[in-house]
């Protein structure tokens, strides 16, 4: 399906499913839950119209749909899933063994609140609850970033075995509109080669082997630092992989930041009085309100596993105040995203503020903003 690298107005979850046709994996599985269910309606019917020679295997509920992709990865294929909120919860126990299994499944959360109560608006909190599963885990601000990752996600999981998580702001991306270049097939095989997996990392009856065996204390936390390491590891591949796709795809919107390595992304002065630090779309209305406010910075955050804290480092040791603002919270401390910054600053002798926004989907403005910049000489945890 090449598109000639034309932008055009598409709908977020036409312009992910899209791609993931354009990769061409093996196996898809999913079980349709809002926000989600535009994405795997979409690659269902690519399906059954022809347009798509994966195998589409329906599952019965989400922790299926997990076990079908592990599945189908630890015999050596090239896989794909989505889900959102308390499908995600659902599948957790898969989620962990993914990882511990050190297999390359790609998978896109369009982020929802969890209950109780109901609610299908979204926020982070989905997203918070794998933050521990050993996942490798991207923040999309926009149609074209969300597009981006889930090529490069493929790029990562499969060179260092690892599971990758792609999160897209449920209705506010999955269900809007925007100018995005969809990459073809022959881009997408420049930089993306058929998968195949290195002998002994996938189960085959000509030469056995053991996928997730019974590991002793002595031995088990062997693998957990391993599976840290090479999260940690993959930090500097995910900048270099970043790199590398930008040269094949540029990006459309013509913001330039002042600091981009992947990672992260900084915009604003080059001495901010106060920076704002944000991971998702929320982004987007943080750059609107900036044309404003000159002393203001943003750091958006693109990987949060793993952590960029190196980079935050450098972007923020001479900041005298950093307010950070979520979409979550960790119910009686702070923000997890406030609590690993934090933990990932010693000794930083400015003011620094968590702002819990956007809760349940919540509206979070311009002027939200604005009041939020204006409170960050206090210390502490506020919600908007």
């Amino acid at each position: 399906m090449p598109l000639n690298n034309k932008t055009q107005f598409i709908e977020g979850s036409r312009a992910i499913s899209l791609t993931v046709a354009n990769i061409r994996p093996d196996v898809v599985s999913a079980y349709p839950i809002t926000p989600q269910t535009h994405i795997v309606e979409d690659l269902a019917q690519m399906k059954a119209g022809g347009k798509a020679d994966f195998e589409y295997l329906r599952a019965e509920s989400e922790f299926a749909a997990a076990s079908i992709v592990v599945g189908a990865a630890a015999a050596g294929s090239r896989v794909y899933s989505a889900t959102s909120s308390q499908g995600l919860i659902l599948m957790m126990e898969v989620l962990y063994n993914a990882a511990g299994l050190r297999l390359p499944l790609v998978m896109t959360v369009a982020n929802r609140a969890v209950g109780a109560p109901i609610n299908i608006w979204n926020d982070h909190s989905d997203a918070m609850a794998m933050r521990d599963a050993g996942w490798l885990m991207l923040f999309a601000e926009n149609h074209q970033e969300a597009v981006d990752f889930h090529v490069i996600a493929y790029k990562l999981a499969e060179s260092h075995n690892l599971p990758v998580a792609i999160n897209v702001d449920g209705f506010v991306l999955t269900h809007s509109y925007e100018n995005v270049i969809i990459p073809g097939r022959q881009e997408i095989k420049k930089y993306l080669p058929a998968y195949k997996p290195a002998p002994g990392t996938y189960l085959n009856p000509q030469k056995p082997i053991t996928l997730g065996g019974f590991f002793t204390p002595e031995h088990y936390w062997l693998e957990k630092k391993k599976l840290d390491e090479d999260i940690k590891r993959a930090a500097s591949d995910l900048s270099r992989a970043y790199r590398d796709w930008k040269k094949i795809l540029p990006s459309p919107i013509s913001i330039k930041p002042k600091f981009d390595n992947g990672l992260i992304e900084y915009c604003g002065p080059n001495k901010p009085k106060t920076i704002l630090i944000a991971m998702g779309s929320v982004a987007g209305t943080i750059k609107e309100t900036l044309k404003t406010e000159k002393d203001t910075g943003l750091l958006k955050i693109r990987s949060f596993r793993p952590f960029p804290a190196q980079d935050l480092r450098r972007i923020i040791k001479n900041c005298p105040r950093i307010a950070v603002l979520e979409k979550a919270i960790s119910a009686g401390a702070y923000g997890p995203l406030y609590s690993e910054l934090i933990g990932s600053l010693p000794g930083y002798r400015g003011i620094s503020s968590n702002h819990i926004i956007g809760l349940g989907g919540r509206d979070v403005s311009v002027a939200t903003i604005k009041k939020i910049i204006n409170s960050t000489g206090k210390a502490g945890l506020k919600f908007w």
